[in-house]
């Protein structure tokens, strides 16, 4: 997650990005209509357990900034993790540039499951770390272990990964995990100069512009940004309801309807957010909803965002489970 991420209408919020070109659509105001209550499906059971270790697993890496050793090795392994799972897996490599004009060699990692399928879901979620500690009041200049803020959402994905390639009950669908890079390379607002456009999310950016497959689409996405911390809670973003609000309407009744309303709390954000999924849906034109933590009422992303706090003593096991059943029960929906 980023430091400067937000645009609040007419105010800015610290965030992902400091400001973007890319604005969401005006969402038109329409008459409730009737919803169909929620059925949950039978699905694969998710252990917390295993998405915890799998965070530890890249935490244990060390700080997972591109054009670094450590960036390298997480990146294989996250590769021969999904493919071991019998994902069918790409690696996206380029370079793209930074807000300081330095090259970053990164890498977009593709799961696809039951490939061939015409119906499909996109899960996302950033793998790399922020390459300073740009809220913390020591260390800044060091980059943070970043065990929520892009360990949680590739965990939870690829326990989900585990569990269902595991199961006897495979989804009737198809879906893709990309784990996008360089999310978290974008310009701090304690640089004494003009705010540049697009600086976050650069990964996403280039596969929005250069998908894995030609003519590639998925029905909806659903993108997890730091999705462990102890009461952690998700409100429901501007860009997720402009793009998607359909889909971010049944996730959120899915998760009340399993007893995580307290997590997938039912209140809007005043504005918009900079995340990979503004790409997803600008660029790509797949709806896309974030699954993000956010403090309302204190305007904040948590205590430990952005700073060397970001470690494995703030993830829970309780925030984990309820995202992923959540997740897992959306993609049974589809059955």
């Amino acid at each position: 997650m980023k430091n400067s991420r937000w645009v609040i209408l007419l105010l800015l919020l610290s965030a992902c990005g400091s400001e973007t070109d890319i604005k969401p659509p005006k969402v038109e105001i329409v008459k409730p209509t009737v919803l169909e209550p929620i059925v949950l499906q039978k699905t694969p059971l998710f252990d917390a357990e295993q998405a915890y270790q799998f965070i530890q697993k890249q935490v244990d890496f060390g700080p997972r900034v591109p054009n670094t050793k450590t960036h390298k090795q997480c990146a294989k392994y996250l590769a021969k993790t999904l493919a071991d799972f019998g994902l069918d897996t790409i690696v996206q490599r380029t370079i793209v540039t930074a807000f300081n004009g330095k090259p970053l060699s990164i890498q977009n990692i593709i799961g696809q499951y039951n490939s061939e399928a015409i119906n499909r879901i996109l899960l996302c979620a950033h793998w790399d770390s922020r390459p300073f500690a740009d809220r913390d009041t020591k260390k800044q200049a060091m980059p943070i272990e970043a065990a929520n803020d892009g360990g949680s959402g590739a965990g939870v994905l690829l326990e989900i990964a585990r569990t269902i390639s595991q199961s006897d009950l495979p989804p009737n669908i198809g879906f893709d995990i990309i784990f996008f890079d360089a999310e978290d390379y974008g310009q701090p607002n304690s640089i004494m100069t003009a705010p540049k456009q697009n600086t976050w999310c650069l990964g996403a950016q280039y596969w929005a512009k250069n998908k894995h497959r030609m003519g590639y689409s998925a029905k909806y996405g659903v993108l997890l940004d730091m999705v462990g911390a102890t009461d952690a809670v998700f409100p429901k973003d501007g860009v997720s309801m402009a793009y998607a609000a359909q889909y971010v309407n049944q996730m959120w009744r899915v998760a009340k309807e399993m007893g995580y309303s307290n997590y997938f709390v039912d209140r809007r954000m005043q504005g918009q957010i900079t995340d990979d999924h503004l790409y997803v849906n600008a660029i790509a034109g797949i709806p896309c909803l974030d699954v993000i933590h956010y403090d309302i009422d204190r305007s904040d992303f948590g205590s430990f965002h952005h700073t060397h706090k970001d470690n494995m003593d703030i993830i829970d096991k309780k925030t984990l489970t309820a995202v992923g059943e959540t997740v897992l029960q959306m993609i049974y929906q589809e059955n």
